[in-house]
């Protein structure tokens, strides 16, 4: 059995994932909203399957297939310890793109008064 990291390290399983992140959907549309093959498709749903990270119900003649989330609460476990060195640099970013809104704002008001105060001087 392949962990749950060996499982997403698949670039086609992520991108399956992410369509069943929005919402259920059939073999031929993921099919469709990717460009894959159907027997990609198929074969990387059954690996999902068999992990837990999908299930399936069948809707008259097509399979439908949708995100369990259950098994990416262990990435999630994982990630919690290195959440620490990542939201000061997030923090951070956002201080920084606060100044530069503040000084953007500050410089367009002070066009505007320049172009108000040329504007006088013409009349």
């Amino acid at each position: 059995m392949e962990s749950v990291f060996e499982i997403i390290a698949e670039p086609n399983r992520r991108a399956i994932l992410s369509v069943l992140a929005g919402s259920q959907q059939s073999v031929g549309e993921i099919e469709r909203k990717l460009g894959m093959p159907q027997p990609a498709v198929s074969k990387h749903l059954r690996v999902l399957r068999e992990a837990g990270f999908v299930e399936s119900t069948v809707d008259a003649q097509r399979r439908l297939y949708r995100l369990k989330p259950q098994p990416l609460q262990e990435i999630e476990d994982w990630l919690a310890q290195f959440r620490r060195f990542w939201s000061a640099h997030v923090d951070a970013l956002e201080r920084h793109l606060d100044r530069m809104e503040q000084s953007t704002d500050q410089g367009a008001e002070k066009k505007r008064k320049t172009k108000k105060q040329r504007g006088d001087n013409r009349r």
